[in-house]
């Protein structure tokens, strides 16, 4: 056995053993093994991104999975990868180029820019892979995938026109979201909405044949008034029925517009009057579609105004224009008054900026298996954890719309799709698109479709396109799924709908082909102000400078201590200091073990020579294992984290090792090595509980410890500690005693408090018991109230100048010098009155008849236990306050 340095160094320690894992193939899946499987596939991060928290809480959680599942003896898959990210790598690329070359995507043309993106992914990309093998990831490195790889290329193009000849993937022309920053379309699911603050515009349309009389229209957005085509009031509204089939002139670009009724229109906003835009508006657009108006678009793609009819504002940005717009307004008098307003705008999720909708020709998927995805959620073929994100699941599904496909970058899945080249657009004829995973036969005649598939698109493949067939028939469908709740519409339903539709499984049921079977939903990590984490703020610190601070294990018990399930994080670095200080307990108290000799791996514990404080710290691991494997059966690992640090801190650091050193430090030989073998006995199972939160610390650990030996070379392999069965009534009695005098230890620190003796100061303490066995306990009762003296006698005169405290075992004097009469009456005082209020709410409970007759047996004998303790107790502060008079 290897002595322990004197300080735990996890910069040494970390990438030492990660390496060994490596080297022995310690996260290596084996599709032959015999033991049941146990299956995870991370969700792919960005190929180009970086490490931050939100990843170390993700990752931390699937890895804590995995190693306590190798540890039930289960064969695990972490399957790990990356996603090409088409968005977000092209923005990056092309921000680049600007900024170092001065080009942009379209300077350089489609194969050279690709040649580029491939270029800065080969020198950026897979950072992360290697930031998650710092944090301690054991992910099967060898089955590492990207959405990108050939085959999986294949199998996206092969979906694609599969769907297409369901006829659930069409193009067609409609409304969509379009980013003007990205220059691309986006799904709804990528559209978020945030509330803005801005104005409401009252502009004037002139009746045509009524000079003079003036119809206001309340607009957020007169830059847009060029594109009105009509306006509308609903049919009912008896402010505007004369003018219903009338004409009015439009504000700018001067033209006559129809003034039409529709249902749709709302007469409680504005002034009741609605400027049809049918290009720039989803509402708009369908109300243009029902009176069969034209269509004016305004906007370029990048979100700038075109329309030479009003110089004034061609050229300008969408937000210039809009305040150009208003100001022209009022120089012609057009312009009723403006009023400050607040409503929702969608943001582009991808480039943050607002989206524009616009009608565009893309392509669409009609979801498949939307009932069936429905049902296996609501009949728990697929729990979701917290259960409240299934109503939000199902709200999304019960309500889903077409998925806008296609998007107008050039990094990504290039759509399978050919139009003849002698057509200068595409028409919506079948026969002039061939759709293949070929190329046509005679390509020179084709042109393909200059867009590529959302990323989403081979994402939603991810839990089963990762897997060769002899994997897949092994580990899919997966066990469970972690992820952030913000993509349940992005992926986890879309995962969902692809393993019914697609049928991956080993069988037709939708048992065997659902991509997993829990969903795990983290919450969001947050600053101490309840603000997202943004590098705008300054409020996101580098996960990397945490760990060269704290450890990776320190890092990932720290932030894991305050996840409770599925709600936000306020994140505080004392909380990760806290975690490098538990992992410097823990080795401290390793290194305490070995002071005192070598551990032994199986230590045989006599249960007739174990002390009370033994069978009391043996008892209380059981009831940790038992906590710890029902926290995880719900996937609370907060309260895994708290359960290990209260046993470990409290129950085995503060009591049992403080109490057993008076065996350790004794003479008696038998007392030392049944303490000995007890200490070793809960230190191998502390180390294996905590082995999936602190897997560095605890490898180090079991090995110099001594006991990684036999077969169980990684830790990662050996067996998890079961609850111990203790003989009842030896149990009982034990547990009873060091109980009482842990109290009463409490109790005494308490007075030293009180007293202001400081817990490092020697105190003469005393106590009065009628309990036999408390006088063959003083010298452990001494240790650990740190007293200079410490008397145990059923009957002696009350010391002088001292305070006293009732406990379980009698009355407990701290001798203190000169006590101030008046403060140690009023401290008996409260004292008092807390138990009378306890022992009053007891007797209440026992003179319930309903109460005695329904309750446990057992449950009753603790109600009676406690009247008895309480009464007893009181009558000894009672006696201490009379003398006090």
């Amino acid at each position: 056995m290897a002595e322990l340095p004197k300080t735990y160094d996890p910069k040494t320690v970390e990438p030492k053993w990660y390496q060994r894992w490596l080297d022995g193939a310690a996260f290596h899946a084996d599709t032959k093994a015999t033991k049941p499987p146990f299956s995870i596939v991370i969700p792919p991060p960005n190929i180009t991104g970086v490490l931050t928290l939100g990843h170390v809480l993700n990752t931390t959680i699937q890895d804590i999975l995995a190693r306590h599942a190798r540890m039930r003896g289960r064969e695990v898959m972490w399957l790990p990868g990356m996603d090409h990210a088409g968005i977000g790598t092209q923005t990056a690329v092309e921000k680049w180029l600007r900024k170092n070359e001065g080009v942009t995507r379209r300077d350089l043309g489609r194969e050279e820019f690709l040649r580029r993106v491939l270029e800065w992914q080969d020198k950026h990309g897979g950072i992360i892979i290697q930031q998650l093998k710092r944090l301690g990831c054991s992910c099967d490195w060898s089955r590492q995938r990207y959405t990108f790889d050939a085959d999986y290329i294949r199998a996206v193009e092969k979906v694609f026109v599969d769907l297409y000849q369901k006829k659930l993937i069409y193009r067609g022309r409609r409304m969509i979201n379009w980013d003007p920053a990205a220059q691309t379309a986006l799904s709804d699911e990528e559209v978020i909405s945030k509330p803005q603050k801005g104005s409401l515009y009252f502009v004037r349309y002139e009746v045509v044949d009524e000079p003079g009389r003036f119809l206001e229209v309340a607009t957020t957005r007169p830059e847009t008034i060029m594109a009105d085509t009509a306006v509308a009031v609903h049919p009912n509204d008896k402010r505007y029925t004369d003018l219903i089939g009338k004409q009015v002139w439009r504000p700018l670009a001067r033209e006559e517009l129809p003034v039409v009724a529709d249902e749709a229109i709302d007469p409680e906003f504005g002034t009741g009057v609605l400027k049809v835009t049918p290009a720039h508006d989803i509402v708009d657009f369908e109300v243009g579609q029902r009176h069969k108006l034209p269509i004016i678009d305004v906007l370029t793609e990048n979100g700038r105004i075109n329309c030479s009819a009003v110089p004034e504002l061609d050229g300008l940005d969408r937000f210039e224009a809009r305040k150009r717009a208003a100001e022209i307004l009022q120089e012609r008098g057009l312009l009723a008054k403006t009023e400050p307003y607040e409503n929702n705008v969608g943001f582009s999720d991808r480039s943050e900026v607002p989206i524009e909708p616009r009608l565009s020709e893309q392509w669409f998927l009609r979801y498949p298996k939307t009932k069936e995805a429905l049902a296996v959620v609501r009949e728990h073929l697929i729990r979701f954890y917290p259960a409240h994100w299934e109503k939000v699941y199902a709200q999304w599904l019960e309500n889903i719309q077409d998925w806008c496909i296609s998007r107008q970058v050039w990094w990504g899945h290039r759509i399978p799709a050919w139009y003849p080249k002698q057509r200068s657009e595409v028409r919506d004829q079948e026969s002039e698109i061939y759709v293949g995973i070929e190329p046509p036969a005679d390509p020179e005649n084709w042109r393909q479709d200059e867009d590529t598939l959302d990323t989403w698109f081979s994402s939603w493949l991810w839990a089963y396109e990762t897997m060769d067939p002899e994997t897949r028939a092994k580990f899919y469908p997966t066990s469970v799924l972690v992820t952030g709740p913000d993509i349940i519409f992005f992926w986890v339903a879309r995962m969902i709908i692809a393993g019914l539709e697609f049928k991956p499984g080993k069988s037709e049921r939708d048992h065997d082909n659902i991509p997993f079977r829990d969903v795990f939903l983290t919450g969001i990590i947050r600053d101490k102000q309840g603000r997202k984490m943004s590098k705008s703020l300054g409020n996101s610190p580098d996960p990397l400078d945490l760990i060269a601070k704290y450890g990776a294990d320190g890092l990932r018990f720290g932030l894991m201590r305050i996840a409770p399930s599925g709600q936000d994080i306020r994140f505080d670095e004392k909380q990760i200091e806290e975690g490098r200080n538990f992992a410097t307990k823990l080795w401290n108290l390793a290194r305490f073990r070995q002071m005192h000799g070598p551990s032994n791996p199986n230590p045989k514990l006599k249960e007739s020579e174990l002390s009370i404080y033994a069978i009391e710290a043996l008892a209380r691991l059981s009831e940790t294992i038992g906590a710890v494997e029902d926290a995880y059966q719900d996937y609370q690992f907060n309260a895994v984290a708290q359960q290990l640090y209260d046993f470990v801190w409290g129950d085995f650091c503060d009591w049992f090792v403080e109490a057993g050193k008076t065996d350790v430090f004794g003479e008696d030989t038998a007392r030392k090595e049944s303490t000995l073998a007890t200490m070793d006995y809960i230190l191998s199972a502390i180390i294996r509980l905590l082995h999936p939160f602190m897997p560095h610390l605890t490898e180090e650990l079991w090995s110099l410890m001594g006991f990684g030996t036999g077969k169980n070379e990684f830790l990662d392999f050996a067996p998890l500690p079961q609850a111990m069965a203790l003989d009842e009534s030896i149990q009982v009695q034990a547990r009873i005693r060091a109980g009482a005098i842990y109290e009463t230890v409490e109790a005494g620190r308490n007075l030293r408090a009180e007293a202001r003796v400081p817990s490092n100061q020697k105190a003469k303490f005393a106590l009065r018991s009628n309990e036999s066995w408390a006088k063959e306990e003083s010298a452990t009762i001494a240790r650990l109230l740190n007293a200079e003296s410490l008397e145990v006698e059923a009957n002696f005169q009350t010391p002088s100048r001292s305070s006293v405290a009732a406990t379980k075992l009698g009355e407990l004097f701290l001798i203190a010098g000169e006590t101030d009469r008046a403060i140690e009456r009023e401290r008996l005082d409260k004292e008092i009155a807390k138990l009378e209020a306890e022992l009053k709410a007891t007797e209440a409970k026992l003179a319930n008849a309903s109460f005695i007759e329904r309750a446990p047996k057992q449950v009753v004998e603790e109600y009676q236990r406690r009247r008895a303790d309480f009464s007893a107790r009181l009558a000894q502060l009672r006696k201490a306050r009379a003398s006090l008079d």
